[in-house]
């Protein structure tokens, strides 16, 4: 399963739907989106885009990111909202080929996890107001502030982790395209780190487990470093999931 929905400039655009929880309960397909950046939607590409319905549109990156490469057209469908959830900025196409992508992307989404607390809550509430019409998420390669919120998601509606990090690693489909875009985007340059665009899935593995450790699950940073209690999880797994529950939802104590 990996969701892919083909645009022509898009290379990392996936629905999320579909994926079984620990309760028996299935991710509702059409609902939840994640993305890379959609300052690229024109023509035809466009046209599909708004044949999916989505009514809500969060914009995971830097001001300066969307002033430099555009943002989604304006529609008078679509609510659009710019919650930038990292706080640190750092270059990963200057990077030297011996940073390991693992614990060094882990480390920086661990940095996101504990600086971006009030735009990751105001995304993560923004989703469960899904049954408003389709959400999609996104930053500029749809992999690394997206996949972190894609992680945080899925394991808030009781994915299993396995399934969790899978869909993270759907990224590699999708690295030729996005180092050729950057290539495209920067012809004075080199692109010196051979992790760049990859998303191997050490990342998430570790980044999962600090996360744990620091928190004790994935509920108890949400909880305990967002503030979100119960009430929420149940409003977001109500309108992310279909089916009914065979057991205990995922919320337990850390």
């Amino acid at each position: 399963m990996n969701g892919h929905i083909p645009f022509r400039r898009l290379h990392n655009f996936r629905d999320l739907g579909g994926r079984t929880t620990a309760d028996g309960r299935t991710v509702r397909p059409g609902r939840l989106f994640r993305a890379d950046s959609l300052g690229k939607l024109e023509g035809d590409d466009w046209d599909r885009f708004l044949s999916l319905g989505i009514r809500t549109v969060i914009d995971l990156r830097y001001p300066w990111e969307i002033d430099a490469k555009g943002r989604v057209p304006e529609h008078p469908s679509l609510a659009y909202h710019n919650l930038s959830i990292e706080h640190r900025p750092y270059d990963q196409a200057a990077l030297t080929p011996s940073v390991d992508p693992g614990p060094y992307l882990a480390a920086r989404y661990a940095e996101v996890a504990a600086d971006g607390v009030a735009e990751i809550r105001a995304t993560l509430e923004l989703i469960a107001t899904a049954d408003e019409g389709p959400v999609v998420f996104h930053c500029a390669s749809g992999k690394d502030r997206t996949g972190l919120v894609a992680a945080l998601v899925l394991s808030l509606l009781g994915v299993a982790e396995d399934a969790v990090v899978e869909d993270f690693t759907l990224t590699e489909r999708a690295t030729a395209a996005l180092r050729a875009d950057w290539r495209a985007a920067n012809p004075d340059r080199s692109l010196t780190w051979p992790g760049y665009g990859r998303a191997p899935a050490e990342v998430m593995t570790g980044f999962l487990a600090g996360l744990t450790s620091r928190h004790g699950s994935v509920e108890g940073y949400v909880r305990n470093a967002l503030g979100l209690d119960t009430a929420f999880v149940e409003r977001l797994r109500a309108a992310l999931l279909d089916g009914p529950a065979a057991g205990s939802g995922p919320w337990r104590a850390a």
